[in-house]
């Protein structure tokens, strides 16, 4: 019933031309022979073996040392478990336990609650973390609970796993990943610059705190992801929140919600608001864009039945539409990356779709068009050099310069959220606060070369591995590559190699999504200080996990959307 109402609906009359379209048209351009042409003298080159040579390379945790000390770490959890079992407070867990359940016995609305574990709801949580973190900071407005409540989340996450493990409920298998070293040896490579470079200890100790804190949940997730359906409850988590927040912004900028003058220039005038939703900023609210659409775009493909994809497809189009309208540069051109990145493996019809929505955007939207030509102004350059990116990239470079280029400036002395709200140094007309609107220029300037060259190594080892995590994932059964170079020539010429068809319940879309958000930030991360905001590093890291987990540590079969 669903099913047939969507798909004589006009937007899904409008969806099918469109696929139709597409399907029958793309392999007729240039574009189409030359990537045919690609794909054939792909097929069994050397350049195709060395890529599948570095794609399945394994990670041997095994054997290493950091393997054999988590082994001893959870024997003695192990240990501390079976003396737990033994404790009053174990049984009154357990009485707590019972109590509860003979209380919510037969209730329709806890049973709707209990169809989750407690770990998925924590995964639940975890998703709302930027809903959570506006309703505590600036709804109730408490601040003894504002200022603990991400560490508590933290905490309570740790110890959910810890009395997990310890009394045997969750699978006693490893969950080293190949990027746990990388991460300990940029928190370690902090600790040290903090220790060394630290004339006002609280602000290096807070400063440290912003960078390193929510990369634990990179560590926490991996564990809490236990099985495919916490994955999925994660996955869809994370795409009501986009849609709902997709919807919200569409709303700010339906009623053209007030923002400050210095949002737009004076030569912007055409551009009536830019939306926001929670976040309170554009830029951030596009990179969340960035990071999440192609989570709804991977479900398009992933699911079975017409009339989720037409739902998901949307989904998509609403995130795409909210993002447009924030007015984010930085956070376009992390889409298009992120977009290019999705097309390259699943679907090459979506770079045909995308320069077609690019040209009618360009044609039919001026505000977003003088937007973008603004860029190559003479008055954008000027603004720039004044106030904007050149200046506060160069008096970055000339502060780093100026001090040891090598330890930095500083943790949390300038760049970002900690050296505002703080301001040791008293401004001058030489010398003057501001976000740095540039990640890495920010870390290398507080931490020095010897920062940023970890955590470029760092954001490297994520992109490998995440790639190979791409190629371990998957359904057993379906074991081509999702750009098929060497599949049936016979079955190319069918619709089920249209990847709309060949591609539903293919876990390789979900982890394709998860890396091309992954790679839209980072590069978004170049103009913008995202990680300045907790939720953005910690969706981040958390969804890397994902990523890690859907190549690594998954069951052999994830079931598709039926």
């Amino acid at each position: 019933m669903i099913s047939n109402v969507m798909r004589n609906s006009i937007p899904g009359r409008l969806l099918s031309a469109v696929v139709l379209f597409l399907y029958d048209n793309f392999g007729k351009g240039n574009v189409a022979r030359f990537t045919d042409f690609l794909e054939t003298s792909w097929a069994g080159s050397f350049s195709q073996r060395v890529w599948y040579s570095f794609c399945s390379a394994s990670p041997n945790m095994e054997g290493s040392k950091y393997a054999r000390l988590m082994t001893w770490m959870r024997k003695g959890i192990f240990a501390l478990g079976d003396m737990l079992q033994k404790s009053l407070f174990y049984k009154g867990m357990l009485t707590l336990r019972r109590g509860y359940e003979k209380i919510t016995a037969g209730s329709v609305v806890f049973s709707q609650i209990n169809r989750l574990s407690l770990r998925q709801w924590v995964l639940v949580a975890f998703a709302f973390y930027l809903p959570l973190e506006y309703i505590i900071r600036d709804r109730l407005s408490l601040p003894l609970i504002s200022s603990v409540w991400e560490e508590l989340f933290l905490a309570a996450a740790a110890f959910l796993i810890l009395w997990r493990t310890a009394l045997r409920q969750r699978e006693s298998i490893a969950r080293q990943t190949p990027l746990d070293g990388f991460l300990v040896l940029f928190a370690a490579v902090g600790l040290l610059l903090m220790s060394l470079v630290s004339p006002h200890p609280a602000v290096a100790v807070a400063g440290y705190r912003a960078v390193v804190e929510y990369m634990i949940w990179f560590f926490l997730m991996i564990r809490l992801i236990e099985d495919d359906r916490d994955f999925k409850v994660l996955y869809y988590a994370f795409v009501i929140l986009a849609a709902g927040l997709s919807l919200h912004g569409i709303y700010q900028y339906i009623v053209a919600v007030p923002i400050p003058s210095t949002w737009v220039s004076q030569t912007e005038m055409g551009v009536r608001t830019r939306v926001f939703s929670l976040t309170g900023s554009p830029n951030i609210f596009g990179s969340l864009l960035v990071l999440l659409a192609p989570l709804a775009a991977g479900l398009v493909y992933y699911s079975e039945k017409a009339w989720q994809k037409l739902l998901f497809f949307g989904v998509t189009g609403m995130m795409c539409l909210c993002l447009l309208f924030t007015f984010s540069r930085g956070a376009w051109v992390g889409m298009v990356v992120a977009v290019l990145v999705f097309a390259c493996y699943v679907d090459r019809r979506i770079l045909a779709l995308m320069g077609a929505a690019v040209a009618g955007v360009l044609v039919f939207v001026p505000s977003i068009t003088s937007r973008l030509t603004y860029l190559f102004t003479s008055d954008y350059a000027e603004a720039s050099a004044v106030g904007g990116r050149a200046v506060r990239w160069e008096t970055g470079r000339l502060l780093l310069s100026e001090n040891n280029p090598w330890l930095g400036f500083g943790l949390g002395r300038f760049g970002g959220a900690v050296a505002m709200n703080n301001k040791l140094l008293d401004e001058t007309e030489e010398f003057q606060y501001f976000y740095m609107d540039n990640y890495y220029l920010k870390t290398m300037v507080e931490m020095g070369y010897l920062g940023i060259i970890v955590f470029a190594v760092l954001l490297a080892a994520l992109l490998i591995w995440g790639l190979r995590a791409i190629w371990r994932s998957g359904i057993p059964a379906q074991n081509t590559p999702l750009l098929c170079a060497s599949c049936d020539r016979d079955l190319k010429k069918g619709i089920k190699n249209d990847p709309l068809l060949r591609a539903v319940g293919d876990v390789k879309l979900l982890a394709v999504s998860i890396f091309s958000g992954i790679c839209g930030v980072l590069v978004h991360c170049y103009f913008e200080n995202i990680f300045e905001e907790p939720y953005m590093m910690a969706y981040f890291w958390g969804l890397a996990a994902a990523l890690m987990y859907l190549g690594f540590f998954r069951k052999p079969y994830l079931e598709p959307n039926r």
